[in-house]
């Protein structure tokens, strides 16, 4: 039982921490609301345990044997990053019309995961710290709890930019907001440089 709340502890500390799904997450409960926002939600979560699942089973062997995927892995990641940065700095901020239903889909929240630094290093320290051995069981049993750790976590920073809605109900408020959105997301890819 205790390594069932260690696992849990440490799943619920690296999906509710502020990252680049979670912003994305934010901003899309801001700007679409909480239920077109779950597609993302649930594309981040399955994502992320498919990652944690792989990583248990073997992956991280083949990037001990091969440190360059890494590499090739924080640098897309980073271009990933600065290009949602950029499109969120570049949006208009009109609500409705021809935005209307567009909220990020369930591959794109798969695929942030698959390109989240991030989420390769939270798979790598729990698979470490919980599974060590490779033991099967042990992988899957943490994949469970993180399943659904991590989308009770993501979900709630899409329900937290629903709360924001009253407060960009405006064009000017909504640029604003992406804008700030945008320079976090900008920030996160220039931490992942840093040496």
């Amino acid at each position: 039982m205790n390594l069932m709340i260690s696992m849990a502890a440490f799943a619920l500390v690296a999906s509710i921490t502020p990252g680049p799904v979670n912003i994305v997450a934010l901003g899309s409960g801001a700007q679409y609301g909480f239920r077109a926002s779950q597609r993302h939600v649930a594309g981040a979560t399955l994502g992320f345990v498919l990652l944690l699942v792989l990583m248990g089973l073997g992956l991280h062997e083949l990037l001990q044997a091969w440190p360059v995927l890494t590499r090739v892995v924080q640098w897309a990641g980073v271009a990933f990053l600065l290009f949602m940065a950029w499109k969120l700095a570049a949006d208009d901020g009109r609500l409705g019309g021809a935005n209307e239903g567009k909220a990020p889909s369930f591959l794109y929240g798969a695929l942030m995961q698959w390109l989240n630094p991030k989420a390769w290093l939270a798979c790598v320290a729990g698979m470490g710290a919980f599974v060590a051995d490779g033991e099967a069981r042990l992988v899957w049993q943490f994949a469970a709890i993180y399943l659904v750790i991590c989308y009770l976590s993501v979900a709630c920073w899409a329900y937290a930019g629903t709360f924001l809605q009253h407060y960009l109900s405006n064009a000017a408020g909504m640029r604003l907001f992406n804008r700030l959105m945008a320079a976090l997301l900008a920030a996160s890819a220039g931490y992942l440089l840093l040496p």
